[in-house]
């Protein structure tokens, strides 16, 4: 069997439709597939609905943003049933997308006010989900002079009078949310914390850690296998697919898996 547990769509910042994502997997011989796009479900349904006139396990999911010890720390869900439809759920990811399209227009209004610099929210309206480095690029691709740097050092660093904190939520309340509604909840890509101690995170409410990761080194991969033994969690796996196949920062759909084994263990956990 073959399995990826951490894929993205344009539901957020994917390339593909949900359908088109499930068509590639099934041309990478995937035989089940999670979908876990940023802090949205949107995707899911489109997805659930076409594979089943395939012959490919859809795993509905999400990739939820945190924050902890001053850094974004990320966590899948995979959800057991269908709670992720509950209108609570729906209106909490609703929240916070509203919160930061409200937060880009006060950033925005502020540059001008503070900076002279005038942009407009349909600028950056388009992005999924609007941070910063949207901001900036729009910047840039309104002619002003200053480079991607000069921008967050000079415009939008967390001191400057145009910036406007984000609404975050803790990494505990996240974890706590997704069991809400019935997920099985992993730590996304460890090797991208830098700030916290991946063993302290360990002792928190996890089901699992995503030890096989697409830009993981081989020692990278043990060291995570051998913290998911001491804490008793469940291994499992993700390219993070975006979209495009040499990206550095992501792999191709299906190019890290777990072997059969490892792939029941977790499968059994959703039951």
């Amino acid at each position: 069997m073959k399995i990826d547990l951490h894929t993205h769509t344009t539901a957020s910042d994917g390339v593909l439709t949900p359908v088109k994502l499930i068509d590639k997997a099934l041309k990478n011989t995937l035989d089940i597939l999670a979908i876990t796009d940023h802090d949205t479900t949107n995707g899911l349904e489109a997805a659930l609905t076409y594979s089943k006139t395939k012959n490919i396990t859809i795993i509905p999911g999400i990739e939820l943003s945190t924050m902890h010890n001053n850094e974004s720390i990320h966590i899948l869900g995979y959800f057991k049933d269908d709670s992720y439809k509950d209108k609570s759920f729906q209106n909490f990811l609703n929240d916070l997308k509203s919160s930061r399209i409200e937060r880009a227009k006060k950033i925005i209004s502020n540059l001008e006010k503070f900076f002279n610099i005038s942009i407009s929210y349909e600028d950056v309206k388009d992005n999924y989900i609007i941070a910063r480095p949207h901001i900036a690029k729009a910047i840039i691709k309104n002619g002003y002079n200053y480079t991607f740097d000069e921008i967050f050092k000079k415009f939008i660093n967390k001191d400057s009078p145009a910036y406007v904190e984000n609404k975050n939520i803790s990494l505990e309340e996240g974890i706590d949310i997704l069991k809400k509604y019935n997920a099985f909840v992993s730590l996304a890509h460890p090797v991208l914390i830098k700030k916290s101690n991946i063993e302290d995170l360990m002792e928190l409410k996890f089901d699992g850690i995503e030890a096989y990761y697409s830009i993981n080194s081989d020692y990278d991969t043990a060291k995570y296998i051998n913290l998911a033994r001491k804490y008793n969690k469940i291994l499992t796996c993700g390219s993070d697919f975006h979209g495009i196949e040499k990206d550095s920062n992501h792999g191709d759909i299906g190019c890290v898996s777990l072997d059969d084994k490892r792939i029941c263990i977790f499968m059994n956990s959703l039951t």
